[in-house]
This record gives structure tokens, C-alpha cells and sequence, in this order.
């Protein structure tokens, strides 16, 4: 029987750890070991004012040694493909390797915002200049119809009433590393079939690590829709 792993779950934006529970529990049940992060400014009763990149891959790697974990495995859905991408060099000696769901994989110097073209990033910077607290929001229209298109509507609101406002320098600052190909380590990367949520189409994204997407049903929440598809996609790298 092969070791288990430490799954480090983290969240794409607006989300927190609860949007990794239903694949962290057929990770465990699949014998492994998973801990689901919310990144600062995202839990309810947060400050989101002035958080930057940096206090997000700051929080993952604190984490990961908090727990002294190893033999670890960073999964990033959406937006974290960013925070893990950062937190990869100061992690290195304790990874197995990685696993990217419907997420963005970032290019050394590229923020968020700079991957959705100029005009959206424009749009994206004035609007978290204008907000109190830094922060960007997303309303439920656009939710339902690039995030969670396939879902009934109540599901939908009940998904978005657990959102919050994610803060705005997670979005525009770029990471200054290179990138998680580097290390020579297993890399997954898993795509929602109808996925309408990301920056740049997934087969693209993947093969900025050089990887062929895993294909699964579902739009950009599948891993609150398809749990069990996400689940066996992300152990399909390490089968036992």
C-alpha cells in the first residue's frame, strides 16, 4: 500500500475551504489525508483591507509547516492556481506534487487581472480602487452564468450566499516565481467540460505545465456538483 498524502486544498475566489469538503471527503475516504485552507480576508468577520498576493502564499506555506506536513500535494481550484504557484519554492522539499482544477496557471510576472485582457483589468483595477475595503465582488448574474450555469437555481443561491468579497490584491499582484514544471514533480491538471469561468481555455492553461487536461463533467463549481468525478481525477496521478 502506497504512503498516504496530505492533500492542501485551496480555494478559487470569493470561496472558501467549505468548496473543497465534498472532494476532500472521498479524499480521506480514498485513504489520505486533506486539510481545505481559506485564504485571509475570506472568512466571515475577515478585514479583506490591504491583504496582497503575498498574505495569501504566505498563508499556504504557514500552513504546511504549521501542520510540519509532508509528502504533500498542492491542489488549487480557479483563482489559487496563483497562491500555490507562489508558495512552490518555499515548499519544495515537502511536496509530492500538484493538481490544478479549472484553474489558472499563471505565468511569472502575470496577475490575475492581466490575464483577463486589458479592458476587464482596467475594469477590475478601478473597481477595487473604488471599494472601501479593496475588494472585488461578483454579483449573482454573473455567477450563475459563468460559475454554476448547470445548476438548479436554488443550488445556485445557495452557493453564492456562502461568497464573499475577495480582496483586491490577490487579483492584481503577479507572482515573481517560476513555474511548479520546475521542480520535476507529478502535475495534474483536471478540467470541467463546460467549464465557461477561466481566463484562457483549460487545454491552453495546461499546457503551460506541460500536461494534458483530465476531463470531468460539469461547469467551473463541479467539485460542489461532481464530487466523486473531481475526487477520482485528482487521485488518478497517485492511484494506490
Amino acid at each position: 500500500m502506497n504512503e498516504a498524502l496530505n492533500y492542501v486544498l485551496v480555494p478559487g475566489a470569493w470561496h472558501g475551504g467549505w468548496a473543497w469538503h465534498p472532494v476532500g471527503q472521498r479524499l480521506r475516504a480514498a485513504g489520505h489525508n486533506t486539510f481545505a485552507l481559506t485564504l485571509p480576508g475570506l472568512t466571515m468577520g475577515d478585514d479583506p483591507t490591504g491583504l496582497r498576493l503575498a498574505d495569501a502564499v504566505d498563508h499556504v506555506v504557514a500552513e504546511v509547516e504549521r501542520r510540519d506536513l509532508k509528502n504533500v500535494v498542492l491542489v488549487g481550484h480557479s483563482y489559487a492556481g496563483i497562491p500555490i504557484t507562489g508558495a512552490t519554492p518555499r515548499l519544495a522539499g515537502r511536496l509530492a506534487g500538484f493538481a490544478f482544477f479549472s484553474a489558472f496557471i499563471p505565468r511569472r510576472g502575470e496577475s490575475m487581472a492581466d490575464a483577463m485582457g486589458p479592458e476587464l483589468a482596467g475594469y477590475l483595477r478601478g473597481t477595487i480602487e473604488a471599494s472601501p475595503q479593496g475588494t472585488i465582488s461578483v454579483d449573482f448574474e454573473q455567477f450563475r452564468a459563468m460559475l454554476l450555469p448547470d445548476a438548479p437555481e436554488p443550488l445556485q443561491r445557495l452557493v453564492f450566499d456562502q461568497l464573499l468579497p475577495q480582496p483586491g490584491g490577490y487579483m492584481l499582484d503577479a507572482p515573481d516565481v517560476d513555474g511548479v514544471d520546475v521542480l520535476g514533480l507529478p502535475i495534474t491538471y483536471v478540467l470541467a467540460r463546460e467549464d465557461q469561468g477561466l481566463a484562457a481555455p483549460g487545454a491552453e492553461l495546461a499546457a503551460r505545465v506541460g500536461v494534458e487536461p483530465v476531463l470531468v463533467p460539469g461547469s467551473h463549481e463541479a467539485l460542489l456538483t461532481h464530487p466523486d468525478e473531481v475526487a477520482s481525477a485528482l487521485l488518478g496521478q497517485w492511484a494506490w
